[in-house]
């Protein structure tokens, strides 16, 4: 999990003057909004923010004497005409297989975030036990998670990698630094790629310094990770921001396209191939993201 349960209860503060509509696929959503379960009054509020996706936390965030009450709330919720993706507890607590039964065919429910993953088996048991179509979001969290990422992210129904960097960083010792987590983040990214899943999800930024949100999330960018946890909604618009293309390189992405059709898609030399990946990429999230090229 990224941060202890005092310090992932959401700050939520203001909903945005304009309510805008969630169609960001999540194999692509930029900004993860983690809620807690036994604050149903944050649920709506959560739900016409800027986030690209919601998880509704029945995990640390809650009390274990509340986990029936915090399940039950996500229930109801979900079958009132919610969506969100719920992170459930780990598959060696003793909360697990009733998140699971709770679960089970609840309208609205997107997908689970496993915590505390350490092996492709507790994913695929999980996966199975929903309906076998229900995706999941291993969160690894450990040492032990990291080192067994490739077969975690080969496991039947695991759908994103996530990285849980306050556990992790409990669990080793390592500070919180660009340098000490560029391993963790790194060994998820190309686990991503060896079980051919999307760009993996970033652990939250702790705190309401936006400078930092964003420096941070620059990070994340840079390590291939192509989403981020975070804990308030005034988070969300940064995490957006930071992850999407920017216009420049849509300008570039769309200059690029328009040469090469022009040249009737014609590969001119050794660097074109990459190129060709790069702007279509850039293309297609632009397009998601409805960034414009600049002037």
């Amino acid at each position: 999990m990224p941060q202890s349960t005092q310090d992932i209860t959401p700050a939520l503060s203001t909903v945005p003057d304009a309510t805008p509509e969630r169609n960001i696929p999540a194999e692509i959503a930029r900004s993860w909004l983690l809620v807690n379960a036994m604050k149903t009054e944050l649920f709506d509020q959560s739900a016409v923010s800027r986030a690209d996706s919601i998880i509704l936390d029945i995990e640390d965030a809650v009390d274990p004497s509340q986990k029936d009450a915090a399940r039950e709330n996500v229930v109801n919720w979900l079958t009132g005409g919610g969506q969100a993706w719920v992170r459930i507890n780990d598959a060696t607590s003793k909360f697990w297989a009733d998140d699971l039964a709770g679960l089970r065919g609840t309208p609205g429910l997107l997908g689970v975030m496993l915590a505390k993953t350490e092996s492709a088996d507790q994913v695929t048991e999980s996966f199975h036990r929903m309906d076998g179509k229900t995706p999941v979001i291993p969160l690894v969290e450990s040492a032990l998670g990291i080192e067994e990422a490739n077969h975690i992210a080969k496991a039947q129904g695991a759908f994103r990698l996530a990285f849980g960097s306050g556990d992790f960083r409990r669990d080793t010792g390592m500070a919180n630094t660009q340098e000490a987590m560029a391993y963790p983040r790194a060994k998820l990214v190309v686990a991503s790629r060896v079980g051919n899943l999307p760009g993996p999800i970033d652990g939250p930024t702790v705190g309401t310094n936006h400078p930092i949100l964003r420096e941070q999330t620059g990070v994340t960018v840079m390590m291939g990770m192509t989403g981020k946890l975070c804990l308030a909604i005034d988070q969300t618009s940064v995490i957006n921001e930071v992850i999407s293309p920017t216009p420049s390189d849509v300008a570039w992405a769309t200059d690029f396209m328009a040469d090469f059709e022009a040249n009737g898609r014609v590969i001119r030399d050794g660097s074109d191939l990459p190129r060709l990946g790069r702007a279509e990429k850039i293309m297609k999230l632009a397009l998601a993201f409805e960034v414009q090229p600049a002037p």
